[in-house]
């Protein structure tokens, strides 16, 4: 069976060379200061996405 939505890694995603969106930098933003980190400047969806999945892991908000 498979996922109605697969999960696809963010480096094949097609627009993922592109600059992250707004509500990803504002998530970013304040996993990083929950996390102590800085975020850094002109970051990929793609990136911006992995980072995401870092913090999350280092925050606890990515648990369900």
């Amino acid at each position: 069976m498979t996922q109605p939505n697969p999960e696809k890694d963010p480096e094949d995603w097609t627009t993922g060379d592109e600059p992250m969106t707004g509500p990803q930098e504002s998530y970013l933003h304040t996993l990083a200061q929950e996390a102590g980190v800085q975020v850094p400047d002109a970051l990929t969806k793609a990136e911006a996405s992995q980072l995401i999945d870092q913090l999350q892991e280092k925050t606890g908000r990515g648990t369900s």
